[in-house]
């Protein structure tokens, strides 16, 4: 998953943030801002006749840049820092920051500017044409053209919205539930994974982190405590559904002010589908297909249940699927995930990332964590490591790079990229760089074991670098258009292609190594696990369709007013082929609600790309220099400089086709 920077055209006036937010905020953020004001005022009044791109709209945008620059990481420690006071000035910092950036966007004096500058009708290169469209663009879906009342409305609408979406995302990664088993309850759960759980009385803490949740799900053999714990983390943040519903709201009342029939059709328009008409079409093609192979997963699984049991009356629940997908593995195709994670220790995947990279892209990576200090970079914890990547043939800095990458309490609960700097060049030559930020939650090491990764969190770690990557090998000159700055539909393209590599023989051979005797992983096992890569995949596409249509059915309701749990449930019914479980709250911790709110469809948009794209790959080697540069040059360099379609027809030199995509799913079709 990849995180917006703050930078885009959304948000809100410095002059009318709250009291309370400035007083909490950090000094260097209000002074930030402030200062910003005094070069947006700046901007405004220099006299028509005088007006230039560099000193329009340029200076506008290294304005927007400069905010981000001074402001990101502090913004950044909600979601990071283990110091609680520290986190809620960081949230103290978001909500001002919002605020201000609303406010940009309901500037009239600045509008004028810039429709003055578009008046002259100035001969432009294409990276700037784009960026005035682009703001004027922006302007028009921030209510310029709206009455005065209404815009001041919107203003007001967008400023709560902004609070409610960090208390929603608060509320996550702040949830405090903790279950407590016996042993014996947790029966199949390997000793490694027991070992690393703190324990009280005799009983063990299982916490809701993705390492621990997921393990017990995929091993425990007593099916009471995994329902318990499906259902514990099904209730996560259960004070949200409110203020979703809230939000929602909140949204279709914007929206309905600005024009748009929905929520959905706002956040599409400027996205490679336009509009809701759209989506639903993608969907209504594609569900037939996924639903054949749906219906051979359930059979399979529900099949492995009642042998298992001996009861052949015995239906598959959802919290049965991870068990019985682990056992499959096991027994049909001799993949044992936890002999698996063995191949797979820390160190090794993250000098594989690096090496694999390094031959694509024709880059280095150099570990200054212990120089951050020197480069007035934060390190919030001891896990926290930042390195520097550099372009091989010129020796030139391209940017840097942050992960941090294993479980704590309060820290964010997913895996997403951060970017937190653009690239930026100046008028006299020099580059800002760019800066990320990788924030996972990996297996933890433990006193005798590295971490281990399982198969899906190798996956996983390849899926953010690509977004590190697309952050940090952006080529751009306006910060607008920097490293993932593009259509929302397309940004999970090169991270969804980037899990590729770690389906290959030939990659895996490169970096897979037993923690203890060195070995690769062997042969019969990659076998294996190559064999039943596409086991359960109609099931888990079947989820993600799930997620999405929930996404539209909250975003596309005329009303606005929307019981999300009813909701949740009806679509649930209509789009997976388990029996709904009551009292579960998947939308209350399903923190893409915030982010991606009405086109979460994006995910499997973006990967009918991103199997494309890695066609290349396939016909010139997974390893291939040529082909590395090749989608360096025409895609991770562009970031957002040009509409995602016309350089996904440069990069493909034909129209993109799904053929790809159906095979990555196991599915076949002429579309």
């Amino acid at each position: 998953m990849r995180l917006p920077s703050g930078k885009l055209f959304l948000i809100a006036l410095y002059a009318l943030t709250s009291v309370l937010a400035i007083a909490q905020a950090p000094q260097n953020v209000v002074d930030a801002l402030k200062a910003a004001d005094k070069s947006i005022d700046e901007i405004a009044a220099i006299p028509a006749d005088q007006r230039t791109f560099d000193n329009t709209l340029g200076a506008f945008d290294w304005v927007l840049a400069k905010v981000d620059i001074d402001t990101s990481l502090t913004v950044f420690m909600q979601f990071v820092s283990p110091n609680a006071e520290q986190r809620a000035s960081a949230r103290a910092a978001d909500e001002l920051v919002s605020e201000w950036f609303i406010g940009v966007t309901k500037r009239e004096d600045l509008y004028r500017a810039i429709k003055e500058f578009a008046d002259k009708k100035p001969s432009l290169e294409p990276d700037q044409q784009r960026l005035l469209d682009h703001t004027l663009r922006d302007y028009k879906r921030a209510g310029m053209m709206l009455t005065p009342e209404n815009r001041a409305r919107l203003q007001e609408i967008e400023v709560e919205l902004s609070k409610l979406s960090i208390e929603f995302e608060t509320n996550i990664a702040e949830d405090p539930t903790k279950l407590f088993f016996t042993k014996d309850e947790l029966k199949g759960v390997p000793e490694s994974v027991l070992g690393r759980l703190s324990q009280s009385r005799g009983l063990y803490m299982i916490g809701m982190d993705g390492p621990t949740y997921g393990a017990l799900q995929e091993h425990c053999e007593v099916a009471l405590t995994r329902q318990k714990a499906w259902m514990a983390h099904k209730r996560r943040a259960a004070k949200n559904v409110a203020l979703i519903e809230k939000i929602i709201k909140l949204r279709d009342e914007a929206s309905d002010l600005l024009g748009y029939a929905n929520r959905v059709d706002y956040e599409i328009e400027t996205r490679m589908a336009e509009n809701s008409k759209a989506v639903a079409e993608f969907y209504a093609g594609l569900r037939p297909l996924v639903r054949k192979k749906a219906i051979q997963d359930m059979a399979e699984f529900t099949a492995a249940k009642r042998s298992h049991l001996g009861d052949y009356s015995a239906r598959l629940n959802i919290w049965d699927y991870s068990f019985y997908k682990n056992k499959l593995l096991k027994e049909r195709y001799a993949v044992d995930s936890e002999k698996v994670a063995e191949f797979f220790p820390m160190e090794a995947v993250v000098k594989g990332l690096f090496d694999i990279t390094s031959q694509l892209y024709g880059i280095e990576y150099r570990d200054v964590t212990a120089s951050a200090k020197d480069l007035g970079l934060p390190l919030w914890h001891e896990d926290v490591r930042l390195y520097e990547i550099y372009d091989t043939a010129t020796k030139e800095l391209l940017g840097r790079m942050y992960t941090d990458l294993y479980p704590r309490d309060n820290k964010y609960n997913h895996a997403a990229c951060w970017g937190l700097q653009p690239r930026r060049v100046l008028p006299n030559g020099t580059v800002q760089k760019p800066l990320t930020a990788l924030v996972c939650n990996f297996t933890k090491p433990t006193a005798d074991r590295p971490s281990l990764l399982p198969h899906d969190e190798v996956e996983t770690f390849f899926h953010e670098f690509g977004h590190g990557l697309h952050n940090v090998l952006t080529q751009v000159r306006y910060a607008s258009f920097s490293g993932a700055s593009v259509e929302r539909d397309f940004v999970e393209a090169p991270s969804q292609m980037m899990e590729n590599w770690v389906w290959n023989k030939e990659v895996l051979a490169k970096f897979s190594r037993h923690y203890q005797t060195g070995a690769p992983l062997p042969d019969a096992l990659l076998d294996g696990m190559l064999k039943a890569r596409r086991l359960g995949s109609g099931i888990e596409t079947e989820f993600q369709f799930f997620l999405g249509q929930m996404d539209q059915a909250f975003h596309t309701n005329p009303t606005g007013s929307v019981d999300t749990t009813a909701t949740m449930m009806d679509v649930f019914s209509t789009t997976m082929l388990y029996e709904p479980v009551p009292l579960s709250f998947y939308h209350a911790s399903f923190g893409h609600l915030t982010g991606y709110q009405g086109a979460y469809y994006g995910y499997m948009w973006s990967l009918v790309y991103a199997q494309d794209m890695f066609q290349r790959f396939e016909e010139l080697g997974v390893l291939s220099p040529e082909a590395g540069k090749y989608y360096r040059d025409k895609v991770l360099g562009r970031g957002g400089s040009m509409d995602a379609i016309a350089m996904l027809v440069d990069y493909l030199g034909r129209e993109p086709k799904m053929d790809a995509f159906l095979k990555h799913l196991g599915l076949s079709g002429d579309k």
